[in-house]
C-alpha cells in the first residue's frame, strides 16, 4: 500500500509499504482520516525522534475491519479514534504509575511504529475508543490532541472556576484549550496575530474574548501556551500574574531565549504534559459525548494522501484550523 513514510534524514515521501501482520491483541483499521500535527512537521524536519523507515501519522480515526486472536469480534465495523502508543515496557516506574507516555522504551505510532498516513493501520485493541454517536467520523482526528490537552490541563487540574485564562495561539490546540478552560468555569481570552482573524473568529464563537494586541502583563491566573513560538512563550511569562500557572502545550522544536527570571520573580508554576494517558482519553471522550467540547467545524481541510505536500503547507496557514489527510484517495 502507498504510505507517507519518513525514509531518513530530511526525507519523506509516498512509497509502497507492506501491510503489517495481525498478531494477537491487534486490530486492523481502514483509516478514515489522520490529522496532520505540528509534531509531523517537526519529525519531517528532523526535530523529533523517530526510527525510519516508518509510516507517519498518529491522529488516527478509522473503522475496525479485522481483529487478531484474543480480541472481541464486536469491534469489527466500529468507528474509532486511537491512542498513539503501540507498546511500552509496562515494568518501569512510569508505566506502573499509569504513565506509559513517559516510558523510555515507549514506541509510538507514526514515529517508531507504522502510523495512519496510509489506507490501513494495525495497532493494539487497547488503543481503541468508539466515537460518540452522531460525531462526524473525520472529526475523530481531534480526539488525540484533545486527550493530550486533558493530560496537560486536567490531570491534575490547572484551572479552577473563575480563573482568568489566556490561551496563546488560536490553532486547533488553542481552540480545544479554549473550550476545556470554559468547561472548568474559567473566563477565557484567546490571543493571536492579526493574520489569525479567521481562527480568532471561531474562538469568539466558542465564547472567548479575543485579542491581537500583546496580552496585558501580570493579569492572568493561568496561561496556556499553544503556539510554540518564541514570542508566544515570552508573552506567556509576561502575561501571568504573580503565583500564576503556565502550561506549555506547543512544541518549540529548538532552543530559545526567554525572560526566565520572571518565573522566579513572580513565583510562577510552569507545567506541561507529554502526549496522553488512558485517563486523559476517557476525559476527552466524555467531554465530546457530553457536548462540553465541540469538534464540528474544526477540521478545515481534508486533503487526499496523494496531495500530502499541499496538506503540510496548509498547516502553517492562518486560514486553516486542523488539516487532515484522507488515505483512501
Amino acid at each position: 500500500m502507498r504510505a507517507l513514510t519518513k525514509l531518513g534524514p530530511a526525507a519523506i515521501d509516498l512509497v509502497d509499504r507492506p501491510a503489517r501482520a495481525l498478531d494477537a491483541g491487534l486490530v486492523r483499521l481502514e483509516v478514515t482520516a489522520t490529522g496532520v500535527c505540528g509534531t509531523d512537521l517537526h519529525l519531517a524536519a528532523d526535530e523529533y525522534p523517530c526510527e525510519p523507515p516508518v509510516t507517519m501519522g498518529h491522529e488516527i480515526t478509522g473503522i475496525v475491519t479485522e481483529v487478531g486472536s484474543g480480541v472481541s469480534p464486536t469491534w469489527i465495523g466500529r468507528q474509532v479514534a486511537c491512542e498513539t502508543y503501540f507498546s511500552a515496557c509496562e515494568t518501569c516506574r512510569e508505566c506502573r504509575d499509569g504513565r506509559r507516555n513517559l516510558c523510555r522504551s515507549r514506541r509510538s505510532l507514526g514515529s517508531f511504529e507504522d502510523g495512519g498516513f496510509a489506507p490501513e493501520v494495525v495497532l493494539p485493541a487497547l488503543n481503541l475508543h468508539v466515537l460518540p454517536p452522531g460525531l462526524e467520523p473525520v472529526l475523530g482526528v481531534l480526539c488525540e490532541p484533545l486527550a493530550c490537552l486533558c493530560n496537560c490541563l486536567l490531570d491534575p487540574s490547572r484551572i479552577a472556576a473563575g480563573d482568568r485564562v489566556l490561551v496563546i495561539g488560536p490553532g486547533a490546540l488553542g481552540l480545544l484549550a479554549v473550550q476545556l478552560a470554559a468547561a472548568q468555569g474559567a473566563r477565557v481570552t484567546c490571543a493571536g496575530l492579526p493574520a489569525d482573524r479567521r481562527r480568532l473568529d471561531v474562538s469568539a464563537d466558542l465564547g472567548a474574548q479575543v485579542t491581537t494586541d500583546p496580552p496585558d502583563e501580570e493579569t492572568f491566573d493561568v496561561v496556556v501556551e499553544c503556539s510554540g513560538a518564541a514570542g508566544g512563550i515570552a508573552a506567556a511569562l509576561r502575561a501571568a500574574r504573580r503565583r500564576a500557572r503556565i502550561v506549555q502545550v506547543g512544541i518549540r522544536g529548538s532552543d530559545l531565549e526567554v525572560p526566565w527570571d520572571l518565573i522566579l520573580y513572580k513565583e510562577l508554576e510552569v507545567s506541561s504534559g507529554f502526549g496522553s494517558t488512558p485517563a486523559s482519553w476517557r476525559r476527552a471522550m466524555d467531554l465530546v459525548a457530553a457536548g462540553s467540547v465541540r469538534l464540528d467545524g474544526l477540521v478545515s481541510d481534508l486533503v487526499p494522501l496523494t496531495e500530502w505536500r499541499r496538506a503540510f503547507a496548509l498547516v502553517g496557514s492562518p486560514e486553516t484550523i486542523k488539516v487532515a489527510l484522507d488515505p483512501q484517495h
